[in-house]
């Protein structure tokens, strides 16, 4: 069964971790009924129109430049796919199709032998040029055995959604593309992140300075926006400006049996792609001959 708890380790499906409004989140309690339904849910608060909102949430390039490679048929009953790089895959259906307020879709596959899950998201529009966004995930079992499982989506979404917060401030309707590279080791998190971050440069990195990664495999040169750090996952967010302008998401994640280090990597502007298709083969190299296993 593939995680869905682990924004910087395996991308797999993360859902959000409920949250009140404003950066900093806080976890809510699955909820439940008496008709089996069972569901997570959030809200945030980010900076964009309706339409630049509903074109990040809702179309397949707009998911593409802050989440994962995804391809949305842009109707009900239309097909929803996230390509997850060497993670697999989710398909799903279009179930809602509102724009530029309401989008739904749902995915019968996300794991051997679990209930459909569903996702809608809404789209408010608020004073100052922001807007609201409400994304519940529910599923409907008559057991609680899924439970744990979708309580444990929650901690998926943050580091992507603070992506997302960047890109409709700075880059919102740029062409985009994103590039995936991550490897498992057996140590403890503490250490696979002291070693990442010496590596690129990155120690004792604080919000709002400059930092530049080393030449090899290529440089990346940004803002640091985000770092956090617990006992489960470390991740530092840089808002590029060489070698193209973009974000990097560079992190650690603790698992059963030892820690996966990870990037994400977004590239903005006309020539995107290009960047993506020549940085994706030397981050994965890099990944893997820096944690070689003896």
């Amino acid at each position: 069964m593939r995680r869905a708890d682990d924004p910087t380790g395996s991308l797999w499906r993360p859902i959000p971790r409920p949250a009140t409004l404003g950066p900093e989140r806080i976890p809510m309690p699955l909820k439940k009924d008496e008709t089996g339904k069972r569901w997570v849910e959030m809200e945030l608060i980010v900076n964009g129109t309706p339409e630049q909102v509903w074109q990040a949430m809702a179309t397949g390039p707009g998911n593409t430049a802050w989440f994962t490679k995804t391809r949305i048929d842009e109707h009900i009953g239309g097909a929803i796919h996230f390509d997850f790089g060497p993670n697999g895959s989710s398909t799903g259906e279009v179930t809602a199709w509102e724009p530029p307020f309401r989008f739904g879709y749902v995915e019968r596959n996300w794991s051997e032998g679990a209930p459909p899950v569903a996702t809608e998201i809404t789209i408010t529009s608020r004073s100052g040029g922001r807007c609201v966004v409400r994304m519940v995930h529910s599923l409907f079992a008559s057991t609680d055995d899924w439970d744990d499982q979708l309580e444990g989506f929650e901690s998926g979404w943050p580091g992507f959604f603070e992506v997302l917060r960047i890109y409709l401030a700075h880059f919102a309707g740029r062409k985009a593309a994103s590039i995936f590279a991550m490897v498992s080791d057996e140590g403890a998190q503490s250490r696979v992140w002291e070693r990442l971050t010496e590596k690129l440069g990155l120690a004792a990195a604080n919000v709002g300075e400059e930092r530049t990664t080393p030449q090899q495999p290529e440089s990346l040169s940004g803002m640091v926006e985000r770092v956090r750090q617990d006992a489960k996952q470390r991740y530092i967010m840089l808002r590029l400006n060489a070698p193209a302008p973009g974000i990097a998401l560079i992190g650690t994640y603790g698992t059963d049996s030892g820690t996966n280090a990870s990037m994400a990597l977004y590239y903005y502007g006309d020539d995107a792609e290009q960047y993506a298709a020549a940085s994706e083969p030397r981050w994965r190299h890099w990944f893997g001959e820096s944690f070689k296993r003896p």
